[in-house]
């Protein structure tokens, strides 16, 4: 039952999130400093998320396959392969590596 009174009240926070981004009036959100905000935040949210979940275990740092993977990835995003030739790649790598170390 805990498990739907939460999946209810983060349904409700979604939605509150979305209202209020509607009720922003349009002159703040023209301001030059609010476009840049908007355009970078979600690049370093995805990017701390993505260190998070590779190099942390815990409270632990871990250098391991999925570092491999993700430098796969980098490489591959810096020849400006398509998206899923860099997923590609770092599934590969990061299999290979986990299956040569055990």
């Amino acid at each position: 039952m805990n498990i739907w009174i939460a999946i209810g009240a983060t349904a409700v926070g979604c939605y509150v999130v979305k209202l209020v981004g509607l009720l922003i009036p349009a002159g703040v959100l023209e301001r030059p400093l609010v476009q840049r905000l908007a355009a970078l935040l979600p690049v370093a949210l995805l990017a701390a998320l993505t260190a998070q979940q590779t190099f942390a275990d815990g409270r632990v740092l871990v250098v391991d396959a999925k570092a491999a993977g993700l430098a796969a990835a980098a490489v591959a995003l810096i020849l400006r392969a398509p998206f899923l030739v860099v997923v590609a790649a770092a599934v590969v790598v990061t299999a290979g590596v986990r299956a040569i170390t055990g």
